[in-house]
């Protein structure tokens, strides 16, 4: 097994780090080229920098958040929000990103994950699946498009399934019943999409104390585990996390 990787998320709006619950309800949590850098030193393996209005707003990633962000960092950085062309995604990575997160584009259209994984390669093709439970979809679980505001009734698992085979690289699934919560990841949400795919999966959403990280790995077969909350309002340290995970006998980047 891979050894088990940590993501802080930086969720972006008006040039400031934010964090909401269930999508909604949004706080202020700091500078982005500060939170960047303080988590490269934490021990952070990677950083998400996700531009939570772009899609909504109907406008691009801004790419001056990108090029401070990345100038700070030596680890990979994945960036998302409102990346919907190749054109896009050549921007994105050429202001220093080292992947790109797609969602609402994705499933709008599918072709585009194809043509970003032929022309950039799967590792750099990060697909991002929001989703809420829904008894009427055949997993259980429905998609959500445009930052969490439209269900599409279309089913997230089956829709991961399909991104592996158009060439993701990685996916990112968040449950938007647990997203800032700190009530644990959805391990029934995050299993049911690990075990469809061979492909490395995110667990987002939700994380509160140590053993939810521990749990997405064991439970939910997550091997990158990202968070918000706990980070940026100091309530675990990025070390604090590897050393638990390693005291309960996993592989730890």
């Amino acid at each position: 097994m891979e050894p088990i990787k940590i993501m802080p998320c930086l969720d972006m709006k008006n040039g400031r780090v934010v964090k909401g619950v269930h999508f909604v309800n949004i706080k202020e949590a700091g500078d982005p080229v500060e939170n960047a850098a303080f988590y490269q030193v934490e021990g952070a393996d990677e950083l998400a920098m996700l531009d939570i209005a772009a899609t909504l707003e109907n406008r691009k990633t801004r790419l001056e958040w990108v090029k401070k962000v990345s100038a700070v960092l030596s680890i990979p950085l994945t960036v998302g929000g409102g990346i919907s062309s190749i054109e896009d995604i050549e921007m994105v990575l050429g202001a220093g990103a080292n992947k790109v997160s797609m969602n609402s584009a994705a499933v709008k259209n599918p072709d585009l994950v194809k043509q970003a994984a032929k022309k950039y390669g799967s590792d750099k093709i990060t697909v991002a699946i929001d989703a809420k439970r829904n008894a009427a979809m055949p997993s259980g679980f429905e998609l959500v498009v445009s930052g969490g505001t439209l269900p599409i009734a279309k089913d997230a698992v089956a829709w991961a399934k399909q991104c592996q085979e158009l060439g993701a690289g990685v996916i990112l699934p968040t449950s938007m019943d647990g997203d800032g919560t700190k009530a644990g990841y959805d391990i029934p949400f995050t299993k049911a999409i690990s075990s469809v795919v061979t492909l490395p999966v995110v667990a987002s959403g939700g994380a509160g104390k140590l053993e939810d990280f521990y749990e997405a790995v064991v439970e939910g077969g997550a091997s990158v585990l990202l968070a918000a909350s706990v980070f940026h309002f100091r309530m675990l340290k990025i070390q604090d996390v590897k050393d638990y995970l390693r005291e309960k006998g996993l592989t730890v980047a």
